[in-house]
C-alpha cells in the first residue's frame, strides 16, 4: 500500500466519523467531530497496522478488530457511566455511535468504500431521527443535563 493510499484512507476515516460526530454535538451531546475522528483514525491505523504487518489471514485481522472493540466497548462505557445520570440510562445511543464510527474507521483503513457509505448514510439517518418513545420533556431534560453536566 502506498503512503498516498494510507493518507486517502485515514482522510475517509476522519470525514465519515466526524460526521457522526457533528451529528452527536447537534443533538446536545458532550462528544462531537473531534472526538468520533479520533476514534475512526484510531480504527483505521489499526485495520492498516494489520494490513502492513501481513496478516492477510482473516482469523488474525479478525482478532485485531476484536481487540479494537473491546477496547472501544470502555470508551462507550464511559459515555453511559458517569456521575451526572443519577442512576438513569444516559448516552447509550452516543456509545452506540462511537462503535459504528470505530468500525468505520477500520473499514477505511480496509478501503472498504460502499461499507463506509453505507454505514455513515444509515447511521446518520438513525441517529438524526427522532426518538418516537421519548417525550418531548424527558427530550428537554436530557438536553438540560447533558449542557449542564
Amino acid at each position: 500500500m502506498s503512503d498516498v493510499q494510507i493518507i486517502v484512507r485515514l482522510f475517509a476515516a476522519v470525514v465519515a466519523t466526524s460526521l457522526l460526530g457533528l451529528e452527536r454535538s447537534r443533538r446536545y451531546q458532550f462528544i462531537g467531530a473531534r472526538t468520533f475522528g479520533l476514534i475512526g483514525i484510531g480504527g483505521a491505523v489499526a485495520a492498516i497496522m494489520a494490513m502492513r504487518l501481513g496478516l492477510t489471514d482473516s482469523a488474525a485481522v479478525s482478532r485485531v478488530l476484536q481487540g479494537m472493540l473491546a477496547g472501544i466497548g470502555f470508551l462507550g462505557a464511559g459515555v453511559i457511566v458517569h456521575p451526572g445520570a443519577r442512576l438513569r440510562t444516559v448516552g447509550v445511543t452516543t456509545a452506540a455511535a462511537i462503535w459504528v464510527a470505530a468500525v468505520l474507521g477500520f473499514a477505511a483503513g480496509l478501503g472498504e468504500w460502499v461499507l463506509i457509505l453505507g454505514g455513515v448514510i444509515f447511521a446518520l439517518l438513525l441517529l438524526m431521527i427522532p426518538e418516537p418513545l421519548a417525550s418531548r420533556e424527558e427530550r428537554e431534560r436530557a438536553r438540560r443535563e447533558a449542557k449542564s453536566g
